[in-house]
């Protein structure tokens, strides 16, 4: 099977609903930011020796096709499935749960102390341009707020888990 199409060496590409568009356009950027997004969290669940919350993150990582699928069509009515409130009150849930196992959080941290935190750290902040990226498209295109929510609720989701995986808190000085 071949994968390469060559429709796209003169700089274009295709969203899901056919349209063809610069590889560049911020509608592209959106959803590419969100695969890195869920491939970095695909690493990061590959040193997190919790099977809660290993689990966890696989359910996001199924998400993020669910928010990368809408931010690639351009007709929202062409979208097979969307992200619902209870999506968010699941990550809100979560967020929680772990922020709640910690003792006495304050002040920052120096992210990644270990490696299953430093991975989730990073994933965090590629969350967070994730959200400036659909935050700019939608300068340009209505976008769902509830996917919105969703990303912004994530990147507190990967700070709690990140934060939680610490092995030693490294407090920032300065």
């Amino acid at each position: 099977m071949k994968i390469y199409t060559k429709t796209g060496d003169k700089g274009t590409t295709s969203l899901f609903d056919n349209k063809r568009v610069l590889k560049d356009d911020i509608r592209v950027e959106s959803y590419g930011t969100v695969d890195e997004l869920n491939s970095f969290m695909g690493l990061a669940k590959n040193y997190v020796e919790d099977d809660e919350m290993y689990n966890l993150i696989e359910n996001i990582q199924n998400k993020l096709f669910t928010v990368g699928a809408y931010l690639a069509t351009e007709d929202p009515t062409k979208v097979k499935y969307h992200i619902v409130e209870k999506d968010i009150e699941e990550l809100e849930k979560i967020v929680d749960l772990y922020m709640g196992k910690l003792q006495g959080v304050s002040g920052f941290i120096v992210p990644g102390s270990g490696k299953k935190s430093a991975y989730l750290h990073v994933a965090r902040t590629i969350c967070r341009r994730a959200e400036r990226r659909i935050i700019t498209l939608s300068r340009e295109v209505e976008i769902n707020p509830l996917v919105i929510k969703y990303i912004n609720r994530l990147s507190d989701c990967l700070y709690a888990l990140a934060r939680y995986s610490e092995e030693r808190e490294v407090n920032v000085r300065y």
